[in-house]
């Protein structure tokens, strides 16, 4: 089934249960659990419905407008809204998010593009924004992660 997908289950994350292909959109949430792969576009939310084991994985030509929450995540297409992964997310070279990425272990390609912050979460519940202080106080982006932060 792999060679199917043009990837391995390991870069995907494990088995391709569900397959949303290039021609095909859906308008409206995403409730799945075990392997979904996406090449099509969905404009709704995507989760896992508490599955722990479940995996998402986005391709070049795959796009989402809406919110994903995932726990393992492959992501090579465009994601418009916060995505969060409780386990990892892999961006690859062509992935485009407009959100913010909430994870616990993030694999960043080069040329990957995030428009927000990322947040690592820790598994006590508390998240740490990645942009931390460097003494340079007169930066436009520390004015605003500050701000953004309440300090």
């Amino acid at each position: 089934m792999s060679k199917l997908f043009g990837s391995s289950p390991a870069k995907t994350g494990g088995s391709v249960d569900t397959l949303i292909g290039r021609q095909t959109e859906i308008l409206g949430d995403v409730r799945f659990a075990g392997g979904l792969h996406i090449d099509g576009k969905i404009k709704g939310k995507v989760d896992s419905s508490g599955d722990k084991n479940s995996s998402l994985s986005v391709s070049e030509s795959g796009c989402i407008e809406g919110d994903v929450r995932v726990p393992n995540i492959v992501l090579n297409g465009q994601v418009v809204g916060d995505v969060h992964a409780a386990g990892k997310i892999t961006l690859a070279a062509r992935a485009r998010v407009v959100g913010n990425v909430y994870y616990r272990i993030l694999e960043m390609e080069g040329g990957a593009a995030v428009n927000g912050q990322l947040v690592h979460e820790t598994g006590d519940g508390h998240a740490t924004p990645a942009l931390q202080n460097s003494g340079d106080d007169n930066t436009d982006e520390l004015r605003e992660a500050r701000r953004l932060k309440g300090l």
